[in-house]
């Protein structure tokens, strides 16, 4: 078992999107975000839980926007947009590799909550920062890049009872 000092500084970044699929497509579940930004601090200081999440027309995402607030993630979102032909695209990588490296300069710990092996560089240049950065995802959905990069990876799938909600 890996110590956490629980004088580390903790910054969480969670690609609501990537999450949210991976649940869908593997389990046909949501997940329990409560239970993941637990996982995530560890006993750690937190120093602020951001959730990138995309907002659609219809709005019907707003009680869950509302539930990550009442949890103190703060939600960074961005507008779903529909493009000539139907395809959709709302990405959020971008936001989070600054969000990273901003608040790289005042935590010890950045624990990234997505799988996307986009992330790969962000990691390699934050550790060479001298940042510990822990991913939290599904290894079935995680780029092995990214796992392998990662001072430490959690697999959803260890405990799915405990980080997904019950129907």
């Amino acid at each position: 078992m890996i110590i956490k000092p629980k004088e580390q500084r903790v910054i969480v970044l969670i690609d609501v999107q990537n999450l949210y699929y991976s649940a869908k497509n593997l389990y046909r579940k949501k997940v329990n975000f409560e239970r993941i930004l637990d996982k995530a601090i560890s006993g750690r200081k937190l120093i602020r839980a951001f959730a990138y999440v995309v907002r659609t027309k219809s709005g019907e995402e707003k009680p869950f926007f509302e539930a990550l607030t009442k949890l103190g993630i703060e939600t960074r979102v961005r507008d779903l947009q529909e493009f000539y032909g139907g395809q959709k695209k709302a990405d959020w990588d971008v936001g989070i590799v600054i969000d990273a490296i901003r608040a790289s300069t005042s935590v010890d710990v950045i624990v990234l909550c997505s799988g996307d092996g986009d992330f790969v560089s962000l990691i390699e240049y934050l550790k060479n920062q001298g940042k510990r950065v822990e991913v939290i995802s599904f290894g079935q959905t995680t780029s092995a890049k990214l796992k392998e990069t990662a001072d430490e990876f959690f697999d959803i799938k260890e405990d799915p009872k405990k980080f997904l909600l019950p129907r």
